[in-house]
């Protein structure tokens, strides 16, 4: 019999699935299917930084540092309208969520600045959070504002959360740093017990016609996997801390992969959203009958067999295989 649990955060996971922030945490009826079907944890949908400004009018300086206040200040935030409930709303909603499940659930606050946030990580975990994920992101249009400023501002923010908080606690973070060993270890440092990577931004399209910046929601493909996989696979073992993989999860090899890498948990969305929940035990399925057909008996003994530090060529993690990758391509006739 293959053992599939594992361990994330602390928290004893029946699987390595895990349901990432999405609109399917919207309703309690859908993650009570999750749940069915077989998925071992949920991460709430995101309370997103400009709800709890919008909520409670504190305009921190960190996001408006180098701005003129003016009356247009209101189109740096979305229409509240957009929002299908209020901060306090959302709290309400992962406490029924909690009492309706089993397995764990994560909330998820998206932001960069103190401002009301420790209020609101101390109110999801005194909902019944069983763990909180902080979802890292600051768009810097300011040519004054330095990578050194903003990291410092996302350690100060991490160890001001954990100072406030008891449950565990993980970032969610985007691949955009100049050195992500080292801003891992600094978070880690400041009180993060785990890293997702990474966060997918859904970037804004051009309407030729309409002449405007125009929303466009892509969802993400198992090709998306390989730039988490790499850095899983490169931190693992390096930072203490547990690792997730978030981004191209959407068949049974994209999930022995991650674990291979060094993942504890695997998160997914898009596959669930294109093709509904049925796929979690299917995807359960597969990850077994592999496993049996290559003598693996659990999760514990697949983690972080393909490593950087378990491999034999860990150089292929890095630029020195680029040239032997280039090389590799052969050009049609």
């Amino acid at each position: 019999m293959v053992d599939l649990s594992t361990t994330f955060l602390g928290l004893r996971l029946k699987n390595p699935l895990v349901a990432s922030a999405s609109p399917m945490s919207e309703k309690v009826e859908t993650v009570k299917k999750l749940e069915e079907a077989g998925i071992a944890a949920i991460v709430m949908y995101s309370l997103f930084e400009e709800q709890i400004i919008h909520e409670s009018l504190e305009l921190d300086h960190f996001l408006f540092m180098g701005t003129e206040s003016s009356a247009e200040i209101d189109s740096f935030y979305p229409q509240s309208g957009k929002y299908t409930l209020k901060a306090d709303a959302y709290i309400e909603k992962l406490k029924n969520i909690k009492q309706a499940v089993n397995i764990p659930v994560i909330g998820s606050l998206n932001g960069v600045s103190t401002g009301g946030w420790i209020k609101y990580a101390q109110k999801i975990e005194a909902a019944g959070a069983d763990a909180l994920e902080l979802n890292l992101y600051f768009l810097s249009t300011n040519s004054a504002l330095t990578a050194a400023q903003i990291e410092d501002n996302y350690v100060t923010l991490v160890r001001d959360i954990r100072k406030c908080i008891k449950i565990p606690l993980a970032l969610k973070l985007s691949p955009f740093f100049t050195s992500i060993p080292n801003i891992a270890k600094r978070l880690v440092d400041a009180g993060a017990n785990g890293l997702v990577l990474f966060n997918r931004f859904y970037q804004p399209d051009l309407d030729l016609e309409a002449m405007e910046v125009a929303p466009n929601l892509v969802l993400s493909t198992s090709n998306d996997l390989r730039l988490p996989l790499r850095w899983i696979a490169i931190l693992y073992g390096h930072i203490n801390a547990d690792l997730a993989l978030t981004s191209g999860i959407h068949t049974s090899e994209d999930v022995l992969k991650a674990v291979m890498a060094g993942a504890s948990a695997t998160m997914t969305a898009s596959e669930l959203l294109a093709r509904g929940i049925d796929r979690v035990p299917v995807i359960l399925a597969e990850m077994e009958k592999w496993m049996i057909g290559h003598d693996y008996e659990s999760i514990k003994q697949l983690k972080g067999s393909l490593s950087q530090k378990s491999v034999k060529e860990p150089a292929a993690f890095e630029r020195a295989n680029y040239m032997k990758v280039l090389n590799s391509f052969k050009l049609l006739p």
